[in-house]
C-alpha cells in the first residue's frame, strides 16, 4: 500500500488492520485495530487528522480530507460505503455513511445513524442518533428501526470478517484463461442482503 509521510507525520495501520495496496495514506492518518480500507480509498491527512477507530470500515473510492486542526473522524463499527466523501467531520460508533453520501466540515452524524446514498450533508449540521438520514441537503427523517439497525450491524460485521478474510487468502494472480469445471462460489455464515430485501 502506498504510505507516504509529510511534515515527519507517519500514518499509523496496526497489525490487525487491512489496507488494500491501491489505497493511498497520507501523514496525519491514524488507524485503530480491526479496520479495513478498500481499493482505491483516499486518506489525506496533510491538512487536518484522520482518525479511523477500531472495528470500522472505509470501502472503495472513498475519500478523507480535513482543514488544519480538524479532525475527520470515523468512529468505531463505523461503515462507509463505496464513494462516499467525508471531509472535516465526525461519523459516531456504529453509523454508516452510504454509497455517494457527502458529509461536509464539522458535521456530526450520531450514533446507530444511516445516512442513505448521494445524500449530502451540509458543514455543521449536527445529526442525531438512531436516525434516517436522507436528501440534499440531508435531514434525519425518522428513527431506524431494530430490523435496520441489526441489518447495519451485519453488514460491518461482514466487513470485520472480510479484514481476516484479506489478510490470509487474498493475493494478486495472473487471471484465468477460462472457467474452471465446478467453480465454487463464496459462501457466507449469514445471509446478507440489500437493505431493500430487509
Amino acid at each position: 500500500m502506498p504510505v507516504y509521510q509529510i511534515d515527519g507525520l507517519t500514518p499509523v495501520v496496526p497489525d490487525e488492520s487491512y489496507v488494500h495496496p491501491t489505497a493511498v495514506l497520507i501523514g496525519d492518518v491514524i488507524l485503530g485495530k480491526g479496520v479495513y480500507v478498500g481499493p482505491n480509498a483516499s486518506l489525506r491527512g496533510d491538512f487536518g487528522r484522520i482518525v479511523v477507530k477500531d472495528g470500522a470500515n472505509i470501502q472503495d473510492n472513498c475519500v478523507m480530507h480535513g482543514f488544519p486542526e480538524q479532525d475527520t473522524v470515523v468512529e468505531e463499527d463505523g461503515h462507509i460505503g463505496h464513494s462516499a466523501i467525508l471531509h472535516g467531520c465526525v461519523i459516531r460508533r456504529n453509523a454508516l455513511v452510504g454509497m455517494n453520501a457527502v458529509v461536509m466540515d464539522g458535521a456530526v452524524i450520531g450514533e446507530n445513524s444511516i445516512v442513505g446514498a448521494a445524500a449530502f450533508v451540509k458543514a455543521k449540521a449536527e445529526m442525531p442518533a438512531n436516525h434516517l438520514i436522507i436528501g440534499s441537503p440531508a435531514k434525519a427523517i425518522r428513527e431506524l428501526s431494530e430490523q435496520e439497525l441489526a441489518w447495519k450491524q451485519q453488514g460491518t460485521r461482514e466487513y470485520q470478517v472480510l479484514v481476516e478474510r484479506c489478510k490470509l487468502t487474498m493475493h494478486q494472480v495472473e487471471p484465468l484463461r477460462e472457467v474452471e469445471p465446478d467453480r465454487k462460489r463464496l459462501t457466507f455464515d449469514e445471509n446478507l442482503r440489500p437493505k431493500s430485501a430487509v
